[in-house]
């Protein structure tokens, strides 16, 4: 080796060649034996394996992942291990945040110990209100009874309605009447029957105020038809015309009479639906066209009509009477007595539809009655009866009294 320095007294000895070896030698490591290597490495594994065991024993519940990634990484190295772990924990946390956030489920009463119950009472309430509440928590709740049990809820119940409810109800199907009752009278019936039909409510609100002024009479017309009709022979057909609830149907059906009830609206039993001044379902016919007559055809023996030319074309219906009536039939007609402009008047008209007049009472402030017979005619053409129903004005419209 050449010196680097020279420096006076001073001298370095040439290493030998033995030493040069030793120290090689005494640098170099050795290497166990294989018997010491497994031991260790033996070792070292179940060393591991413990502290996984502790950290699985502290760790929370993770399920069958957790499990898995134990067991995958007992051949991992310690890095790995700390990077394995650190990836599990955040995962971990999160599941074990939505377990938490999870409400618990609600259990139902009956589930609840009783013995739960008795220890609150007996800790938490006086003795004498012990048992009152052992029977409240121990059967069901009642619940209360509804406020309207009992009591009719529906508007046109009298029951519940003061005196001025009363008298206020009244006016207003007072008000509704008289309505209905001037729309009628000023118009033709195919307006009536449309009215009708798009509400059906107005045939029902008509006749329930028609009832209402009836009562305020000395005698209701349909009444004396009633005791008039009952003598006459059984199996007498009748057709009631403009019959409204059907009274006179139901006061003569049980007396042995045959009574055809027509209006505008049925009621599915007595009232059968038709606008008697364009055509009523009864067979009958007009007389011939060469000479007067009778018409062919008819079954019925008495024609009614009480209060119930209203409409603007009332002669119409006096046709429509004439055509279903046997020769001879009668024709009998209440009406109030205010209506008639001219009576006079009025009879000659009904004259020439048909008909001759037998009896008149006019004995009633309230209406009069007439009673008609069916006489031969020649036979109309449509202008003519025109004419005849231009002469309707006769009748005015009639005027109820408020009530």
């Amino acid at each position: 080796m050449p010196q680097l320095f020279d420096v006076p007294g001073w001298s370095v000895a040439e290493p030998t060649a033995s030493g040069s070896k030793s120290e090689k030698s005494s640098k170099k490591r050795k290497r166990p034996t294989s018997d010491t290597s497994s031991k260790l490495l033996s070792a070292e594994l179940n060393l591991e394996k413990l502290m996984d065991k502790l950290r699985e024993s502290t760790k929370p519940d993770q399920g069958p992942k957790a499990e898995s990634s134990s067991k995958f990484s007992l051949g991992k190295s310690k890095k790995g291990k700390k990077q394995s772990q650190d990836k599990s924990k955040p995962q971990a946390e999160a599941s074990l945040a939505r377990q938490i956030s999870l409400p618990k489920p609600l259990q139902p009463i009956d589930k609840v110990s009783k013995e739960k119950r008795r220890s609150f009472q007996e800790t938490h309430l006086r003795p004498e209100k012990r048992q009152k509440v052992r029977h409240s928590v121990d059967a069901p709740r009642a619940l209360p009874p509804p406020r309207n049990q009992g009591k009719s809820t529906s508007p046109e119940s009298e029951a519940d309605l003061t005196v001025m409810q009363k008298s206020m109800k009244a006016s207003l199907e007072g008000a509704k009447f008289r309505m209905i009752n001037e729309n009628l009278y000023k118009s033709d019936s195919q307006t009536a029957v449309q009215m009708m039909q798009e509400d059906p409510s107005v045939y029902r609100e008509y006749h329930t105020g028609f009832r209402h002024q009836v009562q305020s009479w000395p005698t209701n017309p349909v009444q004396q038809y009633i005791s008039l009709l009952k003598s006459y022979p059984p199996r007498t057909v009748i057709a009631d015309l403009g019959c409204g609830d059907a009274a006179l149907a139901r006061g003569l059906l049980p007396e042995g009479m045959i009574v055809l009830s027509f209006d505008l609206i049925s009621d599915g039993m007595y009232v059968v639906e038709a606008d008697a001044c364009t055509k009523i379902p009864l067979p009958g016919s007009e007389p011939s066209e060469s000479q007067s007559g009778m018409g062919e055809g008819q079954i019925t023996d008495v024609a009614v009509c009480s209060l119930s030319l209203m409409n603007t074309n009332w002669p119409s219906c006096l046709r429509e009477a004439w055509r279903i009536l046997k020769p001879s039939g009668e024709l009998q007609i209440a009406e109030v007595a205010s209506r008639f402009t001219d009576v006079k008047e009025f009879e000659r008209v009904v004259s020439s539809i048909g008909f001759r007049l037998s009896k008149k009472d006019d004995r009633n402030s309230h209406f009069t009655l007439f009673e008609f017979e069916k006489m031969a005619r020649k036979p109309y053409s449509e202008k003519e009866w025109a004419k005849i129903t231009q002469r309707s004005s006769v009748l005015k419209p009639c005027e109820y009294k408020r009530r």
